[in-house]
């Protein structure tokens, strides 16, 4: 009997043993704005990286070493941004990091981390000259001279009667302004009139003065680049003014947090996208369904780009492993070097399709979307619908 009880207890230690993590985590910073007028996002970040944390640990991590990551919230400002970095390359010695939430951080905060020499993966940040930052900075999310055009011209095929255009923009934001160039640029060379140009700032609520003007202009469409809270509520208040319209918004709507704030007003708008959870490559259905088993909901875009930004760090790093390198046993400093080499020049499958990031750390992304807001009467609930080729 004592025997059998031995070997028992041998089994259940080896057993044990298994399901441990082999080794201590490779630690990865996810820095995003949680709170602030940036928190509709942030919180879909953080959502898409848990994802990302759950099912690469799954898939044997580095060589089956687990990633941890560490979140920093950065808030909406730049102060945020840079203390968040700080603590998360002196404190938390991050291998790299995922951040920050809008461009405007990303100038801000993205030379630190340059400066000490930890890579630096963008998720959401598509304004000009991010990847001009440094060498160490790179990002995921294609650039707006990319994807602003295709709604214009979505929204043309829809109505072709459309010539005369209001622009709208929050002018305290810098992804905001410069999408707006890229708007007004693509405006132009649609051969389309620019009627008048309102500013915001992306705390305002009311939007009385703006869009009086816009229908003492009478456009025919309303092109807005603003942050979700801040274009909702101007969506919102266009329709209770009257406006009929056609209303293309930016990256900043690309949320399902902004249904709640305009509602069943949202309905109709018409935005470009860099993801879509219908897409229907094997990277994103893994991950749509691990979303929506974790949140019971379908992820948005920025969830996807924030789950894309952790597995090309993770992908980057099991290259650097397969070159015969231990990542797990590498000084820090020498694997900060190793990883940032991984990362660009290469090619990566993912949730968005296949990417890749060029010597300069700038992606290129081939398939892109255009859906349009539905949102149902009672306001509740609500989906990008895409729209056909």
């Amino acid at each position: 009997m004592r025997s059998i009880i031995i070997l028992l207890a041998a089994v259940l230690i080896a057993n044990s043993a298994l399901a441990e993590p082999v080794g201590k985590p490779i630690p990865i910073g996810i820095a995003v704005g949680q709170t602030t007028n940036v928190a509709l996002f942030g919180e879909e970040q953080v959502n898409g990286a848990k994802v990302a944390e759950k099912l690469l640990n799954e898939k044997g991590g580095i060589a089956g070493t687990p990633i941890k990551l560490m979140f920093q919230d950065t808030g909406g400002d730049e102060a945020g941004a840079i203390n968040a970095f700080q603590n998360l390359i002196s404190r938390d010695k991050v291998v790299a990091i995922v951040g920050p939430t809008l461009s405007q951080q990303a100038f801000a905060a993205n030379p630190i981390a340059n400066q000490a020499q930890v890579p630096v993966v963008g998720p959401s940040n598509t304004a000009k000259g991010i990847a001009d930052i440094g060498e160490y900075v790179s990002r995921i999310s294609a650039p707006m001279t990319l994807v602003a055009p295709n709604s214009l011209k979505r929204a043309l095929k829809m109505n072709p009667a459309i010539k005369n255009v209001a622009v709208v923009y929050a002018q305290d934001d810098a992804f905001n302004v410069s999408e707006t160039g890229i708007f007004q640029e693509a405006i132009k060379e649609l051969g389309l009139n620019i009627a008048l140009i309102q500013k915001t700032s992306v705390k305002d609520t009311d939007f009385t003065t703006q869009i009086t003007a816009i229908l003492g202009a009478n456009v025919d469409m309303v092109v807005m680049s603003c942050l979700a809270a801040d274009g909702g509520n101007m969506v919102k208040q266009l329709r209770q003014l009257g406006f009929e319209g056609t209303i293309v918004g930016g990256n900043g709507f690309n949320s399902p947090n902004m249904y709640p704030v305009c509602g069943k007003l949202c309905t109709g708008v018409i935005v470009a996208q860099a993801y879509s959870p219908k897409a229907e490559n094997a990277e994103n259905q893994a991950f749509a369904a691990a979303f929506k088993d974790m949140f019971k909901k379908d992820p948005a875009q920025f969830s996807a780009q924030a789950y894309t930004a952790v597995k090309v760090i993770v992908d980057a790093l099991n290259e650097v492993q397969a070159s015969g390198k231990d990542v797990a046993g590498m000084d820090l400093a020498e694997l900060h070097q190793n990883l940032n080499k991984a990362l660009v020049a290469s090619s990566y499958e993912t949730p968005l399709g296949e990417i890749v990031l060029d010597q300069n750390g700038e992606v290129t992304q081939k398939t892109f979307y255009v859906s349009q807001i539905k949102v149902s009467d009672d306001g509740k609930t609500g989906a990008m619908e895409l729209l056909p080729e």
